[in-house]
């Protein structure tokens, strides 16, 4: 099973308290809360991609997906966000609220896998403290509730994959990079924040029958053949099938989430989540690694390294492939 925990303010818009809060403190944000327990708070960014996991527990099948609320907020504030949690109709038992307080103690003892918040200093403590996590930018899109087909996309490096692939691309550069990935392309790449939550995603379709699963997975990478070896590699080894591999080759990465039509995308580097954003992707960003991504274009068809490039490269070359 696939334990999330989600943040007040990546689930729903509590806009309407922020300045009550910002000037006034938490005892008059606590009874302005109070007196609107019954005023169902707007559908936030996390919102249609939880409505949809949810909808993987099936009447009388095992459970898949567990939601938790995870809230800085206080009890008393609390109230109003479970009422909504019951006015959307969202199947989500189990809830925290710390008032300000550490929330990751609490997210160990109840098994999280994943953490989506609103607050960026929040994700990067989840990722400390051993758990996939992900800043959700701000959203409009809208939930279409008829839709329960449920799109996940991924970025390789750094995300799923450990970093050595970025920081290699980043000290030595793009030629040096394709060299030793072709080198290395029997061997696996590190584990990456997100490579557990692959993983169970991953079983999860494998609850259903052939052909039935709405849930599709895709990883969505900058990198190009021939550095596409080792990320199979690295997917065999683990056991994962993905729906969707694609190689960019540097290309935007926003028409491509769009044309796979992407519930969720996870990348470690802003200008790949600008372009997903841009093209109306809901998309997490992960602060791990470098924080850049491989951004520079590929080789296009028909470049060839000239052989001053390609000596320089052999010498730096053993750094990345240690």
């Amino acid at each position: 099973m696939l334990t999330i925990a989600v943040s007040s303010r990546a689930l729903f818009h509590i806009e309407d308290g922020d300045e009550i809060f910002q000037t006034q403190g938490q005892k008059a944000f606590d009874e302005y809360m109070r007196s609107k327990a019954d005023v169902p708070l707007r559908r936030g960014t996390a919102f249609p991609l939880i409505r949809k996991l949810l909808t993987l527990n099936r009447p009388g099948a095992k459970r898949l997906v567990d939601v938790v609320m995870l809230s800085r907020n206080s009890p008393v504030a609390g109230v109003r966000i479970a009422n909504s949690i019951v006015h959307h109709g969202l199947d989500i038992k189990g809830a925290v609220f710390t008032k300000g307080s550490d929330r990751f103690r609490f997210a160990a003892g109840m098994g999280v896998q994943l953490f989506l918040s609103a607050n960026s200093a929040d994700v990067q403590n989840a990722i400390a403290n051993g758990i996939a996590a992900a800043t959700m930018l701000p959203s409009e899109r809208d939930d279409d509730a008829s839709d329960d087909d449920i799109r996940i996309a991924f970025d390789g490096d750094s995300v799923l994959f450990s970093s050595e692939g970025d920081e290699c691309y980043r000290e030595h550069g793009l030629e040096v990079f394709h060299q030793t990935e072709h080198q290395k392309a029997a061997i696996p790449l590190g584990a990456g924040p997100f490579k557990l939550v692959l993983e169970e995603l991953h079983r999860i379709q494998h609850e259903f029958p052939v052909n039935e699963c709405p849930l599709k997975l895709a990883l969505v990478t900058a990198r190009a053949i021939p550095s596409h070896g080792r990320v199979m590699t690295t997917l065999d080894s683990w056991g994962v099938v993905l729906d969707v591999a694609t190689f960019a080759n540097g290309a935007p990465k926003g028409p491509i989430l769009k044309a796979f039509g992407a519930d969720m995308f996870f990348d470690d580097a802003s200008k790949n989540i600008d372009s997903a954003r841009s093209s109306d992707v809901t998309s997490g960003h992960v602060p791990y690694g470098t924080g850049h991504g491989i951004t520079e274009p590929l080789l296009t068809r028909g470049d060839v390294p000239s052989a001053s490039r390609r000596s320089a490269a052999a010498g730096v070359q053993e750094a990345c492939a240690a």
